[in-house]
């Protein structure tokens, strides 16, 4: 059973981990995928290949995401071509870890561009699309450590708390409309991005988690596909967190 049969969605960041991941499930239960990249252009020319093969002819966008007016262009230019945008995922981001003291005003103004203000611009961009067909939705990817915090982690803390905040405001302003906006919440998932921790400190994120194991970007993908699709069809403004009971 094809989910998002006939469906077509909006992913950011989509050319590694979580992003990839979401894109490649999309395509496997009928999507035309649609995804944003911001520098890697081989990666992106060749997962569009690859999506295009599993569903509908797949289109990379080379964008980025914390650039207002850049935004609001593609995303016009991108209604005109494929004529309408059913799903969007927000998952673009970025960290800049440093302790408070340590941490410059720059490291703050980067992750809260490319984390939250990117959710708010292509939200903006694609809410004239989503009202004038009545019906969308949309998921943004925070985090566990938007929800409890994280020694290290002010500023991406800060960013994905901000992501939950603007969810459930959206979820209450578009629900009239039949617009759902939802939240997904991982926990500690194996990608690129954990691949340069080392074994002491992997061994120290397993021993805190409930299951004993870092979750993988498939099993984030397949609960974004839940709430992408009719299944998930009574639920807005709800954090699911896909974590290993990492946070309870």
């Amino acid at each position: 059973m094809k989910l998002l049969e006939g469906k077509v969605a909006l992913v950011t960041g989509g050319t590694r981990g979580i992003g990839k991941a979401i894109c490649t499930c999309f395509a496997q239960h009928g999507a035309q995928v649609v995804f944003t990249y911001l520098s890697s252009t081989d990666k992106a020319k060749a997962l569009e290949k690859e999506l295009t093969a599993l569903s509908k002819p797949s289109k990379a966008i080379q964008l980025d995401g914390s650039n207002f007016e850049a935004v609001q262009k593609r995303i016009e230019e991108l209604i005109d071509t494929v004529g309408k945008i059913d799903i969007l995922v927000n998952n673009a981001g970025i960290t800049k870890d440093n302790l408070l003291m340590r941490m410059n005003e720059q490291q703050w103004d980067q992750v809260m561009d490319a984390n939250l203000k990117s959710v708010f611009n292509f939200t903006k961009a694609l809410q004239k699309n989503f009202l004038k067909q009545r019906s969308g939705s949309i998921i943004n990817l925070s985090s566990v450590v938007g929800v409890k915090g994280n020694a290290g982690q002010s500023n991406y803390a800060a960013s994905k708390a901000g992501i939950i905040g603007f969810s459930k405001s959206i979820a209450q302003e578009l629900g009239s409309r039949n617009i759902r906006c939802n939240v997904v919440a991982p926990g500690f998932i194996q990608t690129e991005m954990t691949d340069s921790l080392d074994q002491t400190a992997l061994e120290a994120w397993n021993a805190a988690i409930p299951l004993k194991r870092p979750g993988n970007p498939e099993e984030v993908a397949q609960s974004v596909l839940f709430l992408a699709s009719d299944l998930s069809s009574y639920i807005s403004g709800e954090v699911l967190h896909v974590n290993g009971a990492m946070y309870t």
